[in-house]
């Protein structure tokens, strides 16, 4: 008969060796999985930065077809080996700690520029070929700024394909903080944290009127000279209104509005069919234009328009990105501040 001491010993050896075998088990599980997601960096950053700017781990999830608990995976792995939290999740939305801010600015730029490494690599060895860019800009800089500098670009780069978003203001911001523009051209009154502008062009404000109007026959014209007629402007949304009321406002100068339209062709034309006179910037003042219009210029009393590269901060500029700038003018962006990452008007 067998000595129960002994086969009692024998059961729980048993069960410590399988309890070992489990807990290694364990063990070698969770090295594999923390070798996984630290062996693989750039998986991290990626999911990291997608998640952020897409909002949520399902968008992120999607854009970079995989699935969400992979991606929840990946930045909960980032977070242990960073030893800080960098995302709060609420309910419907991801919000960045303080210290994810910072990891954000730093991390979105290499993404960018590591997603476009292909890209660029190629263009550099064999010549802007097939590729993509986008620009942003408003109406009147499509039509009267970007036609030379386009046709010059198409000249050298003829493979490239072009797109001009026609955008202003917010929707132009929209885009470049969504990657949905490389850069914008065109003109900033107010410019945000996370937003670069460099400055090229500058255009005085003209006041234009009909041949026969009673200011054409006056070399000087005041604003208080303008107040008794009609206003032709663009709508209330757009900043060439905006500045036209500040500085009436300023000066305390009474003025009305006759129409509001969009588009500079159109209201040189109703200013030319004698429905009223408008301020423009001399963007759009062309010869044929003089011959119809009488044009005054107006600096002493309302500022000049500028005109220049808008980029979100940080933003990694492709090939065919940079060569177009370097059409507005070599080296624009090599400046600092241009590289510098801002904080984010998500």
């Amino acid at each position: 008969m067998k000595d129960p001491e002994k086969m009692l010993q024998v059961r729980k050896k048993g069960r410590s060796k399988a309890l070992r075998r489990r807990k290694g088990d364990r063990t070698a599980a969770d090295e594999v999985g923390r070798f996984y997601y630290k062996g693989n960096r750039q998986k991290q950053m990626r999911a990291f930065v997608y998640t952020v700017k897409l909002g949520t781990l399902t968008r992120a999830a999607e854009a970079l077809f995989l699935s969400q608990p992979t991606v929840s995976l990946q930045l909960q792995a980032l977070e242990r080996e960073l030893g800080i939290s960098l995302l709060e999740r609420r309910r419907r939305r991801i919000n960045l700690t303080d210290a994810g801010e910072a990891l954000y600015e730093l991390a979105r730029p290499l993404v960018e520029g590591w997603e476009n490494l292909d890209r660029d690599f190629q263009a550099k060895v064999k010549g802007l070929q097939g590729g993509r860019l986008t620009i942003a800009a408003g109406s009147s800089t499509i039509q009267y700024l970007l036609p030379e500098l386009v046709r010059r670009y198409r000249e050298q780069f003829p493979e490239v394909q072009l797109q001009l978003a026609n955008v202003t203001g917010k929707d132009g911001l929209a885009l470049l903080r969504a990657d949905e523009a490389d850069f914008a051209v065109g003109s900033m009154l107010d410019v945000p944290n996370d937003i670069a502008w460099a400055p090229v062009y500058h255009y005085d404000p003209m006041l234009i009127m009909p041949l026969n109007h009673p200011l054409a026959s006056m070399t000087t014209v005041t604003l208080q000279d303008l107040s008794p007629y009609g206003l032709i402007l663009p709508p209330q949304r757009l900043s060439t209104y905006r500045l036209v009321d500040m500085v009436f406002q300023q000066r305390q100068v009474p003025y009305r509005v006759a129409i509001e339209v969009g588009g500079w062709d159109v209201i040189k034309e109703y200013v030319a069919m004698g429905m009223g006179i408008s301020i423009v910037t001399g963007i759009c003042i062309t010869e044929a234009d003089r011959s119809r219009l009488a044009v005054r210029n107006m600096k002493q009393y309302f500022p000049q328009r500028s005109y220049g590269v808008v980029m979100r901060k940080g933003k990694f500029l492709t090939a065919e990105a940079r060569a177009f700038v370097d059409l507005v003018r070599p080296g624009l962006l090599t400046h600092r501040d241009y590289d510098e990452s801002g904080h984010s008007e998500r």
